[in-house]
Order: structure tokens, then C-alpha cells, then sequence
């Protein structure tokens, strides 16, 4: 993040106002709207995009998807337009992150946030979003497995980044690429016991 350039009370503010737009659970809510079912009791239990799609309904999947991806980018956008500063629209950025992983609606029990995470970027800095995106089809279109492609999607991030022109980002990179690394350590010992799930697959 670059310098401060915001007060503490200001960025405290949007960090709230990022957390609280990032914890709305909009995997659970279109579940319900949809007579889905409860995703706590399908597939992985999981909030997001992968494990709706894991219902069946693309349409709920794709939705959730653009959703989730959008509360992240509206938190980052916001702030930089109102607040007028860019450590505020990081703070706000990664605060909706932190709520989409950790709701306080959900009893801190939220999602992996990788369509938060690319979301976001993309409102950091299209070019590295953009970039993320790709890596993300890249490394779930060779495994066919959607916890590769965003494992690979964060390892990228910083790298993109210090390439493609966004360097007031490289903290907010890795403290980002740190969380969503955090958020698959599950997925990532499935993988190496080759036991994670494909796309699409309904049973894990």
C-alpha cells in the first residue's frame, strides 16, 4: 500500500464499510432465493461460486460468481471515489475480502474468496486483474480444478503487478496472496493427495 495519505479515523471507517459490503453472503442468499438448498449441506459447505455450481444451477453459480466478485471491486471503488485516497480504497478493498472469509453473519465461517480477491484487482488495477483472471483459467483449465486456478491466480498476483505498472499494490498482493493461500491449506493437502474434487463434480 502506498503511504498514508488518509486519517486513521477515515480508514477505519471503510474499513468497516469494506467489511460489512464483503460479509454479505450472496452464495447462501441466492441459494435460498432459488430453493437450493442450504450450501452448508452440499458438496464442500462451501459459500461461493464453485460449490453452487455444485447444485446444478449455472445460473446461481454464474451469479454468485459476478456478485461476489463485485462487492469487492464496489468496497475498493468506493472508497477511492469518495474518500479520494488510495490507502483508503486498499483498506476497503481488503476489508471486503477479510468479510467475505470471515462474516460476522456466519459466525466468522465464510468463503475462500478467490471471485473477491480477482474482483477486487481488477478495480486495484485492471491490467493485474485481468492478468490474475488468466491465471486463474489457466491453472483450473489444465487441472480441471478450481482450488489450482486460484492458488496459481495468487501466486501471480504480486508478480503481475510489479510487471504491469501497480507497485502501490504489492503489499496489499501479498498480504492477499498470503490469505487466499490460508483459505485452500485444505485444498491444498487434497491435491497433493489427489483427492480435490473437479469442476462441476457434485460429490467431494
Amino acid at each position: 500500500m502506498p503511504l498514508l495519505e488518509s486519517t486513521q479515523a477515515t480508514l477505519a471507517l471503510w474499513a468497516v464499510i469494506g467489511y460489512l459490503l464483503g460479509s454479505i453472503p450472496f452464495g447462501m442468499v441466492l441459494a435460498r432465493v432459488m430453493n437450493l438448498g442450504n450450501l452448508r449441506e452440499i458438496g464442500s459447505g462451501n459459500i461461493g461460486a464453485t460449490n453452487v455450481l455444485r447444485t446444478g444451477n449455472k445460473l446461481a453459480a454464474a451469479l454468485t460468481l459476478v456478485l461476489d466478485a463485485g462487492k469487492g471491486a464496489a468496497a475498493l471503488l468506493l472508497a477511492r471515489m469518495i474518500a479520494g485516497a488510495e490507502d483508503a480504497a486498499q483498506i476497503a478493498g481488503l476489508a471486503a475480502m477479510l468479510g467475505h472469509c470471515y462474516p460476522v453473519w456466519l459466525s466468522f465461517k465464510g468463503g475462500k474468496g478467490v471471485a473477491t480477491f480477482l474482483g477486487l484487482l481488477t478495480a486495484l488495477h485492471w491490467p493485474v486483474g485481468l492478468g490474475a483472471c488468466i491465471a486463474w483459467l489457466i491453472g483450473a483449465g489444465l487441472s480441471r480444478i478450481s482450488s489450482m486456478g486460484a492458488l496459481v491466480a495468487a501466486a501471480s498476483c504480486t508478480f503481475l503487478m510489479m510487471f504491469l505498472g501497480a507497485p502501490d499494490g504489492l503489499l496489499l498482493g501479498i498480504i492477499l496472496t498470503l490469505l487466499i493461500f490460508w483459505r485452500h491449506r485444505e485444498n491444498i493437502r487434497r491435491i497433493k493427495a489427489g483427492t480435490e474434487p473437479k469442476i462441476g463434480q457434485k460429490n467431494v
